[in-house]
């Protein structure tokens, strides 16, 4: 049975509009211009959703609003559809009782995938199993769902690669069949997105093409299908090899679902230019997101009191309350702290990069950036937080199996659970790191050819460049070798998840003199005292353990300049479960209250003329210690020094 919309607006254009997008996607449209012709439409025949314009010409759309949720009974769903113009109308409307809110101008996907989930019935299932057939031939498309309905299933299609991503995320399909060549996106970068969500990785997928070049199974595979098929081998080879598929297909994991990657998502733009505020929304729009608009960080702050978002992208300058004041107040607001937060200025500095992190910006980026990046910058500040949420899932469903284990039976249940949900957590991590791995090494070429080019014109093109141009250039060579420190620096943090362990009997002591031998000879120049105390050997990674020691020296060695002498002490304290060693300095130190993001990747708490470095020699400390069962924290004064402390688990010392 049809789902039944009544859409209430006053433009005949978005009538229309929402007639033809709604219908097509399955629902049964009811359309009224007035308050008086809705009540009307409401009081004659049952709705599962109405979408509400705000401002009517026979008055409010928010007061209808108020009468459905007056009555009694299960509420129908509403769905506010206004302009941005006014912050306070979406606020007002949401205080009131509606469902969402969605801004003109609208996406259509975007608004037609709120509409399937908001009258989505909690037991309802789908009659037969759902194939996705993602194709931008119509011949081909009507062929596969004359052929797929025949054989009893149940066929959604999309004519564009991001149309089905968007399609696969709202109707959770059985399956997927996807064409190699595609507008846009090509059928194996949907494959690629799909293993790269989360919640769709497990989907099978079949990809069709129409070469003859058997190399291409390979390619095919390599991309991520589970089976590909030549569309000249006709339709009963396609429906073989999809039985196939779907009995091969594993279960469920038994962990709650997250959301995926290409369901709908929200975004909160701030920014005082409404010019640039505008075209900022333009753009997301054009991308299938629906943006929220604020012109202060007291509205964004209002905003998210009434309406989840899926990322905040807040402008650092503004009147009033400033970008970095309205950071902080999400950031320590727990039911919002966990939004990915990008931070954008017109300021090229690394001054305010820093006041945006140290706020609690999750990233940043200049204004003047291609918004190619931005739009980068925004998927992957979003498939983190996915990442983020079905480890917490997956944790959340560990402590509460762990809190019904009772008596022995329980205790082995548990015991089992714990192993199965350890190891998909472990792949979940995994699957991160690769990821990492992936765009740090695919940074690269680029990374070279701009090296190489700089370098060349610097060459043979110096005698034609003025000062000021031979300046540039050195200033772009300069900040390619930072970039490529960087990437060195992430392709080691996630080479640490890779690395197999070998525990042995590691001599602390002997570590820790190599590291202060190395750092006497890089240092020649400078007055430095070391003061080692009795190290005792602990079972551990040799090799892992050394990058510890050698990143703890040479960070004391680091911020203890500008002392003469730097004095540095090497202590350890044995425990009757662990071992903890310190590392002191006499150096900079550092303010107690952003201890805590000192082993984050890129975590600095002092700018780069001041101490060079790319803040990822901490981070794989933590990561390392922890790799061992151990733990680390700091502890510092600002002016007075720091120590900095890791406890490894003692036990047989393997001698």
């Amino acid at each position: 049975m049809k789902r039944r919309v009544l859409v209430v607006d006053d433009s005949l254009t978005v009538r229309s509009d929402l007639d033809e997008a709604l219908t097509g996607a399955g629902f049964d449209v009811t359309l009224a211009g007035t308050l008086a012709e809705a009540r009307h439409r409401l009081a004659t025949g049952k709705s599962d959703l109405v979408v509400l314009d705000v401002l009517l010409p026979d008055g409010d759309g928010v007061d209808l609003l108020r009468e459905l949720r007056s009555l009694p009974g299960t509420p129908v769903p509403v769905m506010l559809l206004s302009t941005e113009a006014e912050v306070k109308d979406r606020i007002r409307g949401l205080r009131t009782g509606a469902d969402d809110y969605a801004g003109k101008p609208y996406d259509r996907d975007w608004l037609i995938s709120r509409a399937r989930a908001l009258t989505r019935s909690p037991g309802r299932e789908a009659p037969a199993p759902v194939v996705l057939v993602i194709d931008d031939s119509p011949t081909v498309r009507e062929g596969l769902r004359a052929a797929l309905s025949e054989a009893g299933y149940e066929v959604a299609t999309a004519e564009t690669g991001e149309a089905g991503l968007r399609l696969a995320a709202d109707a959770r399909p059985a399956a997927i069949i996807v064409d190699s060549g595609l507008p846009g996106i090509d059928g194996a970068t949907v494959i690629r997105r799909l293993r790269q969500d989360t919640a769709l990785r497990r989907l099978p997928v079949m990809l069709l093409t129409a070469s003859e070049s058997r190399d291409f199974e390979v390619s095919a595979l390599d991309a991520g299908a589970d089976a590909y098929v030549r569309k000249e081998d006709g339709m009963p080879v396609v429906l073989a090899k999809l039985v196939a598929l779907m009995r091969a297909s594993g279960a469920p994991s038994g962990v709650e679902e997250t959301a995926s990657l290409g369901s709908p998502k929200r975004v909160l733009a701030v920014d005082d230019s409404e010019t640039y505020l505008q075209v900022l929304a333009g753009q997301l729009r054009n991308e299938g997101y629906d943006v929220a608009l604020a012109r202060s960080g007291a509205e964004a702050l209002q905003l998210l009191e009434v309406q989840p978002v899926d990322c905040v992208l807040l402008d650092l300058l503004m009147p009033g309350l400033s970008g970095t004041e309205a950071c902080r107040a999400i950031k320590m607001n727990p039911a919002w702290r966990d939004i990915p937060l990008i931070m954008l200025t017109a300021l090229d500095e690394r001054e305010a990069m820093i006041e945006g992190i140290n706020a609690g910006a999750d990233d940043y980026i200049t204004k003047s950036a291609d918004f190619e990046v931005l739009r980068a910058r925004l998927r992957a500040q979003i498939r983190r937080k996915q990442f983020e949420e079905e480890n917490r899932h997956i944790r959340e469903e560990l402590g509460r199996r762990e809190k019904e284990a009772t008596e022995e039976r329980a205790a082995r249940v548990l015991a089992e659970t714990k192993a199965s949900l350890m190891a998909e957590l472990e792949r979940k991590n995994q699957e991160l790191e690769s990821f990492s791995y992936s765009v740090s090494h695919d940074l690269r070429a680029p990374l070279r050819a701009i090296d190489g080019f700089c370098a060349a014109l610097q060459e043979d093109c110096a005698a034609s460049l003025d000062e000021t141009g031979r300046g540039y250039l050195a200033r772009v060579r300069n900040a390619a070798g930072r970039m490529g420190r960087l990437i060195d620096d992430l392709l080691s943090f996630s080479r640490i998840g890779r690395h197999g362990m070998t525990r042995v009997a590691v001599d602390m002591d002997g570590l820790f003199r190599g590291a202060i031998a190395e750092a006497r000879e890089q240092n020649p120049s400078r007055a430095l005292e070391f003061e080692v105390a009795t190290l005792p050997r602990i079972p551990g990674d040799a090799s892992l353990l050394t990058q510890v020691v050698q990143n703890l020296v040479s960070n004391a060695v680091k911020y203890s300049e500008g002392r003469n002498p730097a004095n540095i002490r090497v202590s350890a304290e044995e425990f009757q479960t662990e071992t903890v060693y310190s590392v002191r300095d006499n150096g900079v130190g550092f303010d107690p209250q952003y201890a805590h993001k000192l082993f984050g990747v890129f975590q600095r708490l002092h700018r780069a003329d001041e101490f060079q470095g790319t803040g990822v020699g901490l981070a794989l400390v933590r990561r390392i210690v922890e790799r061992h069962g151990g733990r680390v924290w700091a502890e510092g004064t600002p002016g007075a020094g720091a120590t900095f402390h890791f406890a490894l688990p003692s036990g047989d010392p393997l001698s």
